[in-house]
């Protein structure tokens, strides 16, 4: 494993043709920078809620929460086409937002496919359906460690524990590995990289964070 890597130079190992099992399946149609995403507000965790037919089935109430967690849903990194199809699982009368850019760098856009993947190759689904899900949940997922806070917080979740409950229904193994009970944006950062044959380092939002030096001060 060869430290000091940066994450741009490290997810240049995935971009090859010879690597490309290591991107999301939509890594190439995204170009990293043009992959579509949402760019204005779009519904209330109540509003979806009430548009709902099914509002207990499984992801239904997760899902309205992190639909509703911003006011941009660009934010949520999920293409029109995911948020399209999610809405109709979910919320079908709901029409979603049209479609704009998300992702501001090369470096981000490596970050969250190799992140993306990571998730999926991780994923416990009993039906398509789920499985559709677990691919929005982890596109969500990845986008948010690109922001500078905990990671509940930046899905719009209530506290660790309530991570730590979606991440069981969805990516369980992952769950299981988390052991010391390791912060969840940095410890999948960890994952990732430890994947890949890396050296840990902080996920891409991490350096903006208030608790940074509590969680990497102590490291090299």
């Amino acid at each position: 494993m060869t430290p000091g890597f940066a994450w741009h130079t490290g997810f240049a190992l995935i971009t090859s043709r010879d690597t490309l099992a290591w991107l999301h399946p939509r890594a190439l149609s995204w170009g990293y920078f043009h992959y579509p995403a949402m760019t204005h507000s779009f519904a209330t965790r109540a509003q979806l809620l009430a548009a709902s037919a099914t509002p207990d089935a499984r992801g239904t109430a997760l899902f309205a929460t992190l639909l509703a967690a911003h006011d941009d849903p660009s934010l949520l990194g999920l293409s029109s086409e995911q948020f399209a199809l999610l809405a109709g699982r979910h919320f079908g009368a709901t029409r979603p937002p049209r479609a704009s850019l998300v992702i501001r760098s090369e470096e981000q856009a490596r970050f969250v496919s190799a992140l993306v993947a990571f998730l999926l190759s991780h994923v416990r689904a009993s039906s398509a359906a789920d499985a559709a899900d677990a691919d929005c949940l982890a596109s969500i997922i990845a986008h948010a460690c690109l922001r500078p806070d905990h990671l509940w917080r930046d899905l719009g979740l209530g506290g660790r524990d309530e991570v730590t409950d979606m991440l069981s229904q969805y990516f369980p193994a992952l769950v299981a590995r988390n052991v010391d009970g390791m912060r969840w944006k940095k410890f999948l950062a960890r994952e990732l990289a430890l994947s890949l044959g890396l050296t840990p380092q902080p996920a891409p939002g991490c350096s903006g964070c208030e608790d940074f030096s509590f969680c990497f001060g102590g490291e090299a």
